[in-house]
């Protein structure tokens, strides 16, 4: 696998020699991209691509109630590091708080929406694999992909206060004002309690009564939940009461051509305060868009 290209590397040296003795714990040259327990790669690791040269789509059974098929109308791009591999996007007021994946190269940072370099930022381990994050009133919480640790941050300096153990991966998080939403890479979504992290209770994803497997970065609004379906180009929302796909929308047409790289794919949803749009983005990608959902 690829190691993440770009000025992740100087930064750290740069922080180093300010004896930020934090910034020197994701070490450029850290161990490669797999688990002490195997080699299978992250959520958020693997290409897309098939033999058709295109994405897999959400497959949707005959049961009522279908999910309605819309696609992602652009409003405006932004700039956005590319050499990120984003796992976790959320906005909180005008700050972006964004956390990437690969093992030596994960971090966390905030920064404003329309800014690429960060106020504050934070690596993890050099055995942590980033993935998704989301902020409650008093905490930033940000998932481990294989490693079964959930980090305990303070919003502002984005240091970790506190560890707690989860069963299973971790893939994606969103906070809906009052329950911790959580994806593992099934076709569950578990709730948890968002002081403690403790699991209270999980729902089945479906879409026309067929599973949806995959489900991994998350954003909750509106009383809903946006996903990302990994190893598609697709966006759904979900009923967090029934499990039951609402709409599916297209964003195949975002970020063409895509990066050279083959895990450049779509991952990272941000619903923007008081608005009708939201934040996608790429694994690597140079740019965000601001969309509105349409159908």
């Amino acid at each position: 696998m690829r190691s993440l290209p770009g000025p992740v590397g100087p930064l750290v040296a740069s922080l180093c020699v300010l004896g930020l003795a934090s910034a020197c714990a994701a070490d450029p040259g850290g161990p490669p991209e797999e688990s002490a327990g195997g080699t299978a790669l992250a959520s958020s690791s693997m290409p897309t691509d098939s033999s058709s040269g295109e994405s897999a789509r959400v497959a949707v059974g005959t049961e009522s109630p279908q999910p309605a098929r819309g696609d992602v109308e652009v409003v405006r791009t932004i700039a956005h590091d590319p050499t990120l591999f984003t796992q976790g996007l959320e906005v909180v007021g005008d700050q972006l708080y964004e956390s990437t994946g690969r093992y030596g190269y994960s971090q966390v940072q905030r920064r404003a929406i329309e800014d690429t370099e960060p106020s504050a930022w934070v690596p993890m381990a050099s055995d942590e694999f980033g993935e998704g994050l989301t902020v409650t009133p008093d905490t930033l919480w940000t998932l481990t992909w294989r490693k079964g640790v959930a980090h305990d941050r303070d919003p502002q300096t984005l240091e970790v206060r506190d560890e707690v153990p989860y069963e299973g991966e971790g893939w994606g998080l969103c906070h809906d004002g009052d329950r911790l939403v959580m994806s593992d890479g099934s076709d569950t979504l578990t709730f948890r309690d968002p002081a403690t992290f403790d699991p209270t209770g999980t729902v089945d994803v479906t879409a026309g009564g067929t599973p949806v497997p995959q489900l991994n970065e998350l954003e909750c609004v509106g009383g809903e939940i946006l996903a990302n379906v990994w190893m598609t180009d697709e966006i759904i929302r979900i009923d967090p009461d029934s499990g039951a796909v609402t709409a599916i929308y297209d964003a195949s047409g975002l970020e063409q051509p895509r990066p050279a790289d083959p895990d450049a794919v779509l991952n990272g949803i941000a619903a923007l305060p008081e608005s009708d749009t939201v934040l996608l983005t790429g694994k690597l990608w140079p740019q965000m868009y601001e969309v509105r959902l349409v159908g």
